[in-house]
């Protein structure tokens, strides 16, 4: 038997921040072998990526998800260290305790269950990747792309991704919304602040589009899914002074 609760502790302990590891696959890896599966490593570039199989047969009802986190931002902010996994309170803090290691931990425990009770009649699998919340090249979409050449058919696939609201399976996907990350530049003429006629300030520019792009309605969402939205997460002139016009601003 497995402990879920104990399994995403030691998860979350592997501070596997995009593209680093931490050993999170290694403990995945080990815990299904532990259970019987067939593990594969698919290294691509700095990631690294797991598929396993229990079984051979049809059909082959895969579990899909990742070890890799977002950086933690401010230590100082978090009230328990992110990567301790203490449990306050019945809570458990911890980068990655939510998206999504103790999604990980479900699917093995219930692996755990389900397999000695001899309720498998086709094959479980399990994709986890350590490159989702990065650029996600060298991730799922290579290793699907593995798969597919060598002939291996997933039939079913459930992702771990949290989205329960108030209660567990109050809301259940039944898909998932691209993203796109866009970089913009407003290039400027860079000079001093009491001279602004020889200069061209690139910040009021972009302001001025970024509201315009904010207040432009993208759809209206779609069966299911909520309408799309935009988000600036990041704004950036370089700037070592205030009495600059810098040369350029750039979003993200």
């Amino acid at each position: 038997m497995i402990d879920p609760v104990e399994l995403t502790q030691a998860l979350i302990r592997r501070p596997s921040v995009t593209p680093t590891d931490a050993g999170a696959m290694d403990l995945v890896e080990q815990t299904l072998r532990g259970l019987g599966f067939n593990c594969r490593r698919m290294t691509f570039g700095q990631i690294e990526n797991l598929y396993a199989r229990y079984g051979t047969a049809g059909p082959n009802l895969c579990f899909a998800g990742h070890t890799d986190v977002v950086p933690i931002g401010d230590a100082a902010a978090w009230s328990r260290e992110a990567f301790a996994a203490d449990i306050v309170e019945g809570v458990l803090i911890g980068r990655g305790s939510v998206d999504m290691k103790s999604a990980i931990a479900a699917f093995a425990a219930a692996c755990a269950e389900a397999i000695p009770a001899g309720e498998v009649t086709g094959s479980i699998s399990f994709l986890i990747t350590g490159d989702e919340e990065g650029i996600a090249t060298d991730g799922t979409i290579k290793v699907v792309q593995a798969l597919q050449s060598e002939g291996e058919v997933i039939d079913h696939c459930i992702v771990g991704e949290p989205t329960s609201s108030e209660r567990f399976g109050d809301m259940v996907k039944i898909g998932r919304r691209g993203s796109i990350n866009v970089e913009i530049t407003v290039e400027g003429i860079q000079g001093h602040v009491a001279y602004p006629h020889r200069a061209a300030n690139p910040i009021p520019v972009l302001v001025a589009l970024l509201a315009k792009l904010q207040d432009t309605e993208l759809d209206q969402g779609y069966l299911g899914f909520q309408p799309s939205n935009l988000e600036l997460t990041t704004f950036d002139v370089g700037n070592p002074t205030t009495n600059l016009i810098p040369a350029e601003a750039r979003p993200g």
